[in-house]
Order: structure tokens, then C-alpha cells, then sequence
């Protein structure tokens, strides 16, 4: 029995199974390996097996049914769902009920979607782990001893594991990319604007942006069929026109050019993560692709850049956590003991440690020489990813430097920090990029991202296509993901 979107769904058509027996097949498995992995935060398993009961009541009566409809997922735990803690894995919203759907929940509601629960996530989105969840790490199927990355590492580890056919993460420099890596699954970042951000707790609102998490690339398309689209509530939303990305699924990549800009391939690139790219990139040639040596200079200021705008967003996107409208309360003395109290002990201490370099670099006296500055490399960076687009079609670039890591092995932030170098730059300049498995090292998966031009979901989702069909011994299921059958 297969396990991605699309085999289920020919199965739910076909009534070789039922949805309400999918659901609680992917139930029961999650509730057997859950201790092991801690994917979720929360549950939802009476809404699933209601939504799934009247999916095949539409089937029993020869309905259409939608590609989503039946078919268990999960969301990370920034995105409001009525009804449901909505928590940001902090202390500060442990016990906070959303009153609204995000705008991909309502649309994903539209599709009969299943949701098994919200998935761990590193505290409000800020880090590389999932260690820095208040509610404790999440763990990665392949080798319980690593992290599942992060901050979508609950989201990447629910996949992975088979704990939810589908996930939606959300991306702010990598979060999506880097624990699909590490997960030995398909990520994919869209474009800035392509999927709407109302109902995401902000982080860096400039930065953020929500996409899927599965199995395969036709799962992935499947995903971004239904959470793409304009949204009037969502000011920075791109208006346009409704696509099929399962269109963009052709094995073919004849005249296609891949750029690979050697700045991306440095120092503190893995050996083994280089290898596995430079067979990707041999097989793209055989296949009669273009492979073309471009430049990206300043692709090194990039995690410089993104930590001086991602805290400064986050400081003022964090302020109305103050203890007085919503979400956790300390007692104080006065207002001002009140505030000062909720937030110290609210926060974790990432994020205490990103709202004051925010507030440093925002400040009067620094403004002009950190905050000012960064914004023009970011322009910077825009203009030399744009002058690379003018000779190739997708940038072949690593996911991470190598293999996920073991819990720990980062003492110091300032090194972790630096793991973003691969993602980060995708961010900043608003581009789509996809992540897909391309080898193994000790039995750790590698991951290659493939980035694209602005709204260029189609290409790099055919690219990626064409690799992953010539590849299947790169996308087999990780070990706490085996369901007995």
C-alpha cells in the first residue's frame, strides 16, 4: 500500500479503503510511534474521523471528491485552526484557542482536508532543531539520536514518520527546506505572496512564508493547488490567476539550464553533501539539461543579513505579547512588573535573545549602520540572484551542509546560526525553492534544493520531478515509518 496523497486517493476512489479506516490506520500508527518522535502538540483525532465519515458518504454517492479529501495531514502550530490551541510551541500561548481559520485552513476545509493535529516547531519559528520548543524536541525517524531540524520539525518528523500523509510548515529561512532534508522528504518554500499569510503567527513578516511538507513532488503540487491563491486580507498576497502545478509534472529537462554558483558549494559544505549534488547535477546533463557555472557574490552576507532583519521584524511583530489582551499572564506589582514579569517568563530563551538584538538594531544610535545596511544587501542579493537568472533556469544549491546533526551538538547559538547559510538567501529574496532527497550518508538523508525565479514554482517542480522518478531509492520510507500492514 502506497502512502502519498496521490496513491490514496486512487485507492479512496477506487473504495479499496475507506477513508475513516486511512484515518485511523495513520491514527493508530502515530499513537505507536508518537513517544518515540513527538510530532505533535496537539490532536484532533474526532474532527478526522468526522470529516472522514462524510468524505465517504460524497464517495458512497459517486461524488467528485478533491485530491486533499480524506487524506490524514498535519499543521505546524502557528496556524490558527477555530477552535483549536494554536500554541507557537511558547509558554507565552500554551492555552490560547484561535477564534478564526487561517486563510490555507479554510481553503484546505474547502478540499474535506483532515487534520491529525498541530505539530511541534521550534518557539515561535526561531530555530534550526525543534530544540527550542517550550514543550520539548521533536525527534527524527530515521535516528532518534538527531534532530528533525526545524523550525517545522514536527511537521517534517510527522511525514517522515508516517504520522500524517502531508504537513504544512512554514518557512522563514529554511524552515521548511532544512528538516525536509534532514527527514529524507520533499519541502517546498513558494514564493513570497503565493500562499497567504493571514493566520500565521508572524515572525518575520517580511520573510515568512507557509508551504507543504510530503512524501513526493506530486504531493507537494497537490498541496500547493490548494493553499496557492490570492488573499485580500493578506496585503503582501500576489494577485493572480488559479494554477494546476500537477501540470508542471513532466519528466523532462531537455534545454533546461541549472545554474550552479560555486559561492553556495564553500567552506563548511559537507564532502559528502557536494558528491551527492555533483551526481544530481551529472544525471540533469545526461538527461540533456545545461549545466551553468554562475555567480552569486555576496551569498556569504546573506545569514549576516537575515540576523539583523529577521530579530528586527520579530522584536515588533512579538510586542503584543504583553500579558494584558491574550495568552500567558505573570502577576506584578504594578502594569509595568506585570509586563516585565510575563515576557521573562513567557519566552524561551531564543526568543528573548532575538527581540533584543532586534530592538538593538532598530534602535536610534544603530539603525543606520546594521538595519539600514542589511536592507541594501538584501537589494544587493536580489539583483545578483536576478543577473544568475538571465543564464540559467533553476539554481542547483545543498539544503543543509550535510546530514542532520545530534541533539546538542551546537553549545553556542552563534554556530547554529551559521547551519541557515544554504536557506536563508531564498528568503531574502522572496524566491520559490523545492528541497528533495538525493542520498545518504550513514543512513542519513542528503537533501538539494532547487530555487527558482519569482513565481517559478512550475520549473523547479519539474526539475525536481524528473530527478525523484529516475531516483525512487532516494525518497524510501524512513524506519519508524513502516506501517505493519
Amino acid at each position: 500500500m502506497g502512502y502519498t496523497i496521490h496513491e490514496l486517493h486512487e485507492q479512496l476512489v477506487k473504495k479499496e479503503i475507506s477513508a475513516v479506516e486511512l484515518t485511523k490506520k495513520i491514527m493508530a500508527h502515530r499513537d505507536a510511534v508518537e513517544g518515540d518522535i513527538h510530532a505533535y502538540l496537539s490532536t484532533s483525532d474526532k474532527a478526522a474521523l468526522e470529516t472522514a465519515a462524510r468524505v465517504d458518504e460524497k464517495i458512497a454517492k459517486g461524488e467528485e471528491i478533491s485530491d486533499l479529501a480524506g487524506i490524514p495531514g498535519a499543521i505546524k502550530d502557528n496556524m490558527c485552526i477555530k477552535g483549536e490551541t494554536c500554541t507557537a510551541a511558547s509558554k507565552m500561548l500554551e492555552h490560547w484557542v484561535s477564534p478564526y481559520d487561517a486563510t490555507v485552513i479554510e481553503k484546505l476545509k474547502k478540499e474535506d482536508f483532515i487534520s491529525l493535529g498541530k505539530t511541534n516547531m521550534d518557539e515561535f519559528a526561531m530555530g534550526s532543531s525543534t530544540e527550542r520548543s517550550a514543550f520539548g524536541p521533536s525527534r527524527n525517524p530515521w535516528n532518534t539520536d538527531y534532530v528533525p531540524g526545524g523550525s517545522s520539525g514536527g511537521s517534517a518528523a510527522a511525514v517522515a514518520a508516517t504520522e500524517a500523509i502531508w504537513s504544512l510548515g512554514s518557512d522563514t529561512g529554511g524552515s521548511i527546506r532544512q528538516p525536509a532534508s534532514f527527514n529524507g522528504i520533499v519541502g517546498l518554500k513558494p514564493t513570497y505572496g503565493l500562499v497567504s499569510r493571514y493566520g500565521l503567527l508572524a515572525f518575520a513578516s517580511s520573510l515568512d512564508q507557509i508551504g507543504p511538507l510530503t512524501k513526493d513532488v506530486t504531493d507537494a503540487a497537490i498541496v500547493l493547488n490548494a493553499i496557492a491563491g490570492h488573499d485580500e486580507r493578506d496585503s503582501t498576497s500576489i494577485p493572480q490567476e488559479k494554477k494546476d502545478y500537477r501540470k508542471a509534472l513532466i519528466r523532462d529537462v531537455k534545454g533546461m539550464r541549472i545554474g550552479v554558483p560555486k559561492e553556495f558549494f564553500g567552506k563548511g559544505i559537507k564532502p559528502e553533501t557536494k558528491e551527492a549534488i555533483d551526481k544530481a547535477l551529472a544525471f540533469y546533463e545526461k538527461e540533456g539539461a545545461e549545466i551553468v557555472d554562475v555567480s552569486i557574490p555576496h551569498i556569504n552576507s546573506g545569514v549576516s543579513v537575515y540576523y539583523i532583519i529577521a530579530p528586527a521584524e520579530a522584536s515588533s511583530n512579538l510586542a503584543r505579547y504583553d500579558g494584558v489582551s491574550y495568552g500567558f499572564r505573570a502577576e506584578g506589582k504594578d502594569i509595568i512588573d506585570m509586563y516585565i514579569k510575563t515576557r521573562s517568563q513567557g519566552f524561551g530563551e531564543e526568543v528573548k535573545r532575538r527581540i533584543m538584538l532586534g530592538n538593538y538594531v532598530l534602535s536610534a544610535g544603530y539603525y543606520d549602520a546594521y538595519y539600514l545596511k542589511a536592507l541594501k544587501v538584501r537589494t544587493l542579493l536580489k539583483q545578483e540572484f536576478d543577473e544568475a537568472f538571465k543564464k540559467c533556469d533553476v539554481i542547483a544549491a545543498p539544503s543543509a551542509s550535510g546530514t542532520s546533526f545530534k541533539f546538542g551538538a551546537f553549545s553556542d547559538p552563534l554556530s547554529l546560526y551559521m547551519e541557515d547559510i544554504c536557506t536563508v538567501p531564498v528568503n531574502l529574496i522572496g524566491a520559490p525553492s523545492i528541497s528533495i532527497p538525493v542520498g545518504f550518508k550513514d543512513d542519513l538523508p542528503l537533501g538539494m534544493q532547487l530555487i527558482g525565479r519569482t513565481l517559478g514554482e512550475e520549473t523547479i517542480l519539474q526539475a525536481a520531478y524528473t530527478f525523484e522518478q529516475a531516483h525512487p531509492e532516494f525518497t524510501r520510507t524512513a524506519p519508524k515509518g513502516e506501517i505493519k500492514e
